[in-house]
């Protein structure tokens, strides 16, 4: 069966960095990306990144901060995510669709459990 599983999150002073990973198993995905959810905010998609690396999205609030990359022959994606700032406190959920259009939510099937991300001032 299909899992997606993060690892990374932790808590972090303002400016720091983290690096989230989401490994993938029981099949491989074209289209993966990064959610987070904060509370009292609705989820977002933060990035997302199709098999081939030619397509990425970055939501405009990490644009320049966060990276996303993938390694298909460990069938994994990355999240590097700079210059932290506590307005990124979140849960962040690792997801995984089939689609080629990574910029769109719909497009994202399969969820992970989530891993909480912390940015204290």
């Amino acid at each position: 069966q299909v899992q997606l599983v993060e690892s990374g999150g932790g808590l972090v002073q303002a400016g720091g960095s983290l690096r989230l990973s989401c490994a993938a198993s029981g099949r491989t995905f074209s289209t993966m990306g990064w959610f987070r959810q904060a509370p009292g905010k609705e989820r977002e998609l933060v990035a997302g990144i199709f098999w081939s690396a030619v397509r990425t999205y970055y939501a405009d609030s990490v644009k320049g901060r966060f990276t996303i990359s993938r390694d298909n022959a460990k069938n994994t994606v990355y999240l590097q995510m700079n210059t932290l700032r506590p307005e990124d406190t979140a849960v962040y959920y690792c997801a995984a669709g089939s689609a080629w259009d990574v910029s769109r939510s719909q497009n994202y099937d399969y969820w992970g459990q989530g891993t909480q991300v912390s940015v204290s001032s």
